[in-house]
């Protein structure tokens, strides 16, 4: 086949795109630039988004002996990555802008553009495995072998479309395996560290930027942390950028009367007002979901002993029924999560099988 190599300038990348090589396909390397002005974004050679990034793809490219170019999507990913998490956070929803890049950018931009140029699919250096379906039509989507790197969560937002032109050569590798392999390849990525920041935000700091980017948003303005019985116990400078289940940076003034550390319960971006309480009151039992996106055939109803949902990138699995009504998934949790914001995603399985993801539009607390 003739693949695109989506290369971060990483070294999960850089081995994919030589185990493609090796599988017999004809491969081309491409960089993403992601901003005309990629200092805006994010400086240091983490693994995506840079100058040093993209010179680092082009150098294992060098290596692996195929041919490398630089793809400016910098204006599709400010729209769909960059404006989706401002709005997202601006409506008081704790958005992943890793899924919404997946979705929009590497699996859709890309993909939509390689067909168009004449290749057959997308090699990524994602943990997921990608096998012929059970029923014999088309594929599914897994966890990779190695749990602790497994990725598939991140990849729940691609339909089946997608999945039939993507190919991930390390489904079956641990990380410490892939950078052996990265050195023994010659590859100068070998010992990079990987990247765990949102790419866009320079520092980390996803407040700070985003009261830099929309100052005059709802959010912005300082106001009164209470408690459940609606007292007074701390205050906070703006609400943007506060997620539920937040225990660190709340500074409260009234320490609770049983010692204990206490997390964000609920945030009204209009009022201002934050409240607080403790672990075992962010319990949540049901969650609503909207914005479905199913990597096969969509479902009506699922249950059974090996139907769990992932609430985070690296999670825990909740055992759950699922139903699916119209453009809504209503998820009923068997074991309770916590912590658990709108906006971000529910991503479904069936044993490692991904079945799809919705965004989490509501919850409902134990009791």
């Amino acid at each position: 086949m003739r693949v695109i190599a989506a290369m971060s300038g990483g070294v999960d990348s850089a081995v994919a795109a030589a185990r493609a090589v090796e599988a017999g396909h004809d491969v081309t390397g491409i960089h993403l630039a992601l901003s005309r002005n990629p200092a805006s974004y994010r400086s240091g050679a983490r693994g995506c988004c840079t100058i040093e990034d993209s010179n680092d793809a082009r150098r294992a490219a060098d290596i692996i002996g195929i041919p490398f170019y630089v793809w400016d999507l910098s204006e599709r990913f400010h729209e769909d990555v960059v404006e989706d998490f401002k709005a997202e956070y601006a409506a008081g929803r704790t958005p992943n802008p890793c899924l919404r890049c997946n979705e929009k950018i590497k699996f859709e931009a890309v993909l939509d553009r390689a067909l168009a140029l004449g290749f057959d699919a997308v090699v990524t250096g994602h943990y997921a495995e990608v096998r012929p379906a059970a029923s014999g039509d088309g594929v599914e989507l897994h966890r990779a072998q190695d749990g602790a790197k497994d990725q598939s969560y991140v990849l729940g937002v691609l339909t089946q479309e997608q999945l039939q032109h993507a190919l991930f050569p390390l489904a079956d590798t641990p990380k410490p395996l892939v950078r052996e392999e990265a050195a023994r390849r010659g590859l100068l990525v070998a010992d990079k560290p990987d990247s765990h920041d949102i790419c866009f935000v320079a520092d980390g700091d996803s407040a700070g930027w985003l009261r830099e980017k929309m100052p005059d948003i709802v959010g912005t303005e300082p106001g009164a942390i209470v408690n459940e019985s609606g007292a007074v116990v701390g205050a906070h400078q703006g609400t943007l950028g506060m997620t539920i289940g937040q225990r660190r940076g709340l500074r409260l003034g009234v320490p609770a009367a049983d010692g204990k550390p206490r997390f964000v319960l609920d945030i009204e971006p209009v009022s201002g007002v934050v409240t607080v309480g403790p672990r075992e009151h962010l319990a949540i039992d049901r969650i609503t979901g909207i914005r479905p996106r199913w990597s096969g055939v969509a479902p009506t109803r699922l249950e059974g002993d090996g139907v769990t949902v992932q609430l985070r990138a690296h999670g825990d699995e909740h055992r759950a029924v699922v139903q699916v009504v119209a453009d809504e998934v209503v998820i009923e949790l068997l074991d309770p999560a916590y912590g658990i914001a709108p906006g971000q995603a529910a991503v479904i399985y069936d044993g490692t099988r991904v079945v799809g993801s919705a965004t989490i539009a509501s919850t409902r607390r134990v009791g």
